[in-house]
C-alpha cells in the first residue's frame, strides 16, 4: 500500500499493517523497531513531531488494550436523535455510551485525517 489512496480509516490501516507483517518478517522488525517512520513511508505523509507511534506485539500469554485519549465533551452539542433518546426515557447510561461513541468516532476520523 505505498500508494496513496484517497482515504483511509483506522481500520484499513490497522489491517494493512498486521496483514503486512504477518506476510513480511523485515517488516514487521521495522514496524517494532522504529513504526513511526514506517508508518510515514508506507502511506507516503509525515505525522507531526509531536505524534509517537507504538506497536506492541501480542503473544498467547500477554494481550494489550488500547484505551483512547478520553473526549473533551465539554460544550458539545447534542444531535436531534441523542436528544429523542433523552426525551423518550432512555437511560442515561445508554445516552452516555451514545455520546461517548460519537466522539469516539470523531476521534478515529481525526487520526484517519493524518493519513489522508
Amino acid at each position: 500500500m505505498t500508494e496513496q489512496t484517497t482515504s483511509h480509516t483506522r481500520k484499513d490501516i490497522e489491517a494493512h499493517i498486521i496483514a503486512q507483517s504477518w506476510k513480511d518478517e523485515a517488516y514487521k522488525q521495522q514496524l517494532l523497531n522504529n513504526p513511526k517512520s514506517v508508518i510515514e513511508r508506507e502511506f507516503g505523509v509525515q505525522l507531526p513531531s509531536e505524534v509517537k507511534v507504538q506497536v506492541l506485539e501480542e503473544n498467547p500469554t500477554t494481550l494489550y488494550f488500547v484505551l483512547p485519549v478520553r473526549p473533551n465533551l465539554s460544550g458539545a452539542e447534542l444531535s436531534d436523535e441523542q436528544l429523542e433518546a433523552v426525551a423518550g426515557g432512555t437511560s442515561p447510561g445508554t445516552f452516555a455510551i451514545g455520546v461517548l461513541a460519537s466522539a469516539a468516532s470523531a476521534a478515529a476520523d481525526k487520526i484517519s485525517d493524518l493519513v489522508k
